[in-house]
């Protein structure tokens, strides 16, 4: 940890409404996780006692205090999946990884093991969700099919085809205004319309409401590589959370899915990172 870039970051929201949030989100945004020692500087600059900056970060679930890998594995322990051995298949995983318990992270920091309380699928338990890609009916005998095909890639899938590929509403987690343009389809759903900009370039961007689908308009030809801000195009807020990507370190951008969760994509063009999570709607 660097002790002036978190109090740069510090005086960036020290008069901000709501700045000790803010400044949580940037500090894990750059570190991909709140280190202590950037608690403590919080702590003494800010004037709050440790109390209440630990009490914040631990309270909302987007608040990570430990490294994340750069692969999430959820398995549910919900009542339907954990009388259907949710338990055993989490040892599985705890085995296959070489990790001690729930929330640690291997050390080449490719995987993060956690359980969650219910995903909403009990008509398909277990569950188990890999960086979004949900995989039902899951037993010890799948676990370790699960982890090598995430080491090969989970997001080679097929349209029409492919199970894990399927339509979302999405809307804006600020000003909670709906993101779907119903007049412009694309994969044969309405399109999520975005507001850009980068470098000195500012435009508009749709992009298939299908997860797990990487069809995108705009309308500028973006080169690769570029780092993209997007807006909400009703309240014009820019759209930036707690998190960078695993695989290239750009901000990912959260939109709120209709009925519960985030979904989060990348925003460096041409990385086909993205995040689905249906636990949560935890994006102050």
């Amino acid at each position: 940890m660097n002790h002036e870039d978190v109090t740069k970051i510090i005086e960036k929201y020290r008069s901000t409404r709501g700045g000790l949030i803010s400044i949580l989100e940037e500090v894990q945004a750059k570190y991909g996780y709140l280190p202590q020692k950037a608690l403590v500087t919080i702590s003494e600059e800010m004037g709050l006692s440790m109390v209440d900056v630990y009490g914040v970060a631990t309270f909302y679930r987007a608040f990570r205090l430990k490294p994340r890998g750069k692969h999430l594995v959820s398995v549910c322990l919900g009542t339907a999946c954990h009388v259907r051995g949710g338990q055993t298949i989490t040892e599985q995983f705890e085995n296959e990884l070489k990790i001690k318990s729930r929330g640690d992270t291997t050390a080449d920091r490719e995987f993060t093991l956690e359980t969650v309380r219910c995903l909403g699928a009990c008509a398909i338990a277990p569950v188990v969700v890999v960086d979004g890609h949900y995989f039902p009916q899951v037993n010890t005998g799948r676990v370790k099919d699960i982890v090598d095909r995430t080491r090969t890639g989970l997001d080679r899938v097929e349209i029409g085809k492919d199970e894990r590929v399927f339509p979302l509403e999405v809307k804006c987690p600020k000003c909670n205004h709906t993101l779907m343009d119903r007049e412009r389809l694309i994969d044969g759903h309405p399109s999520v319309r975005l507001t850009i900009s980068y470098g000195e370039e500012h435009g508009w961007m749709r992009l298939s409401s299908l997860y797990g689908s990487y069809a995108v308009e705009s309308g500028n030809e973006i080169p690769p590589e570029t780092l993209v801000n997007f807006f909400c195009p009703h309240c014009n807020a820019e759209l930036i959370g707690a998190w960078n990507c695993g695989d290239c370190s750009a901000p990912m951008i959260p939109m709120i899915v209709q009925g519960g969760g985030i979904v989060q994509i990348c925003s460096r063009r041409g990385c086909k990172s993205h995040m689905l999570d249906l636990s949560t709607t935890a994006v102050e």
